[in-house]
């Protein structure tokens, strides 16, 4: 129970602070509306907390002591972020209940999560420093999978809902190309810790 608090809020901070779920989620916002953004925003936290509930439970181990499985991830997420990047970038006019580009799904919000950077070093550091010893793996994996959801699911969608906000002062196409151009810039910036 000591360290339920601290990783109470260690969940809010990671989860609120800007890399690439948040910065998806607020192009999303803008350019396909809240409502649209919804299954993106589901399997952003559901696929975040099965990914920490596996490492919990072994996998995190095997995963650091292959250096080649480390290579391919970094590889293919940063080709995938770049990929991502250049569908912000590119992005039509605004959207929501329009044809035209789609928002991601819940199951593309999920696996992005293997191939997200600032999601593993979250991991890491939840294992590492706020699973509670002496507990099962099992129970050890939804402690933290299970308060990772609950907790940090809010700030995905505050994120969201900024990005729905700003909607209004996009309307004009210069506008609203500027800010995907923006915000892909920042996704791409967000690889540079990967790239060490």
């Amino acid at each position: 129970m000591e360290t339920l608090v601290p990783y109470i809020l260690y969940c809010i901070a990671m989860s609120g602070t800007p890399g690439p779920n948040n910065v998806m989620v607020m192009a999303s916002g803008v350019n396909y509306g809240y409502r649209r953004s919804l299954p993106h925003i589901f399997g952003i936290n559901v696929g975040f907390s099965l990914m920490l509930g596996l490492m919990a439970l072994g996998l995190g181990a095997a995963f650091l002591a292959e250096p080649r499985l480390q290579m391919a991830l970094k590889i293919m997420g940063v080709a995938y972020m770049l990929w991502l990047a250049w569908k912000i970038a590119t992005a039509g006019g605004i959207a929501e209940g329009k044809a035209g580009g789609r928002p991601m799904t819940f199951l593309e919000g999920a696996a992005f999560q293997w191939v997200n950077v600032k999601a593993w070093f979250m991991v890491m550091g939840a294992i590492s420093v706020y699973a509670p010893a002496g507990l099962p793996p099992l129970e050890k994996a939804l402690y933290l999978g299970g308060i990772m959801l609950i907790a940090g699911s809010p700030p995905t969608h505050i994120w969201t809902l900024f990005g729905v906000g700003i909607r209004r002062f996009l309307q004009n196409p210069k506008a609203l190309r500027a800010f995907n151009i923006t915000m892909a810039l920042l996704l791409v910036l967000s690889l540079f810790p990967m790239l060490r």
